[in-house]
């Protein structure tokens, strides 16, 4: 049997998985410190360092406990080396170069953007390449062409926010702590989305992001009317999923691409979720389930054991996190 232990330390989860194979998922440990960062209105990297090397043990443990699997049955270890936060980043990559040589297994540093793609590769192997991915998150925001596992193409990303980072602002103005996405997307659910007038950034205009005006121009409008906060919630996620949704089945179209795959801790909102269901007529479109929509270690193990097996890819125990790493 192949057993592959993935770890994943980018931001403010902590994570561990085992993999057998190249799609069983056998245990999958998430541990978040949101309630941490919460107080702070976002992530402090020292903070997050060190509450990585403080859990990061029992995570492992509880991952290789929870799979059923001695730490000698694992043939491979995978651990994302960027993007991300340079001492949190570290801090996964030291645990998994030194169980590699401890246990003398081939190693695979993993980019995280491609882990986020892998997570569709876990959960719908019979919908392949080639794909158009939106990777959307609280620190990125693009869109990829996947032309073959381990082939792809950026088409477009964010310019300034991203997305999910453009939620925890608004969030912010009108009260909701860090993290701000899953709450603001409840609240929306009793507002009206044509309340607050916003503008649709870039909707027309390449396959770029940019969040940031959309951000100021709410925090504007806040100061010269009132407005209820589920009317701000439901009014921004409407512009932002106008425009998440109007550039990804554009690019479809463009590249005549049949297949979508929206990946990353925004593809957990309802509102974009259903949009695509409703408008990607004579598309396929595929969400992962929300365990694997955030940051895990599944979908690290996966693009680890990918790219050893059908790669040849084993990296050296010198490799160092690479914070701004691009797919």
């Amino acid at each position: 049997m192949e057993f592959t232990l993935g770890i994943e330390t980018s931001c403010d989860e902590t994570a561990a998985a085992v993999l057998q194979g190249e799609r069983e998922v056998l245990s999958n440990v998430v541990y978040s410190q949101a309630d941490l960062h919460s107080r702070y209105g976002g992530v402090v990297p020292e903070i997050a360092s060190r509450n990585h090397l403080r859990k990061l043990p029992f995570i492992l443990k509880e991952a290789l406990t929870g799979a059923g699997v001695e730490p000698s049955k694992i043939d491979l270890i995978g651990a994302t080396f960027g993007p991300g936060l340079v001492g949190a980043l570290l801090v996964g990559l030291s645990a998994a170069k030194g169980l590699a040589y401890a246990l003398k297994r081939p190693f695979v540093g993993v980019n995280h953007l491609e882990a986020h793609l892998f997570a569709h590769y876990l959960e719908y192997p019979q919908a392949g390449p080639p794909l158009l991915a939106l990777l959307v998150s609280g620190g990125h925001t693009n869109l990829v062409h996947i032309k073959a596992w381990g082939d792809y193409r950026t088409l477009g990303g964010t310019r300034d926010d991203a997305a999910g980072e453009a939620f925890d602002k608004v969030g912010k103005l009108i009260g909701i702590d860090y993290p701000a996405g899953a709450k603001l997307d409840r609240l929306a659910k009793a507002g009206d989305p044509e309340a607050i007038p916003l503008p649709r950034p870039m909707l027309d205009s390449g396959y770029d992001f940019s969040f940031a005006g959309l951000k100021t121009a709410m925090a504007y409008y806040l100061k010269g009317h009132k407005a209820k906060p589920e009317d701000v919630a439901a009014s921004f996620q409407r512009a932002v999923v106008d425009v998440l949704v109007g550039k990804t089945l554009r690019a479809a179209t463009d590249l005549q691409v049949k297949r979508i795959a929206v990946v990353g801790g925004v593809a957990a909102n309802s509102e974009l979720r259903a949009r695509f269901q409703a408008e990607a007529a004579g598309l396929e479109v595929y969400f992962p389930p929300l365990i694997l929509c955030t940051d895990n270690a599944a979908m690290v193990a996966a693009a680890a054991r990918f790219r050893h097996e059908e790669l040849g890819q084993a990296d050296p125990l010198t490799l160092s996190p690479e914070p701004g790493l691009r797919l």
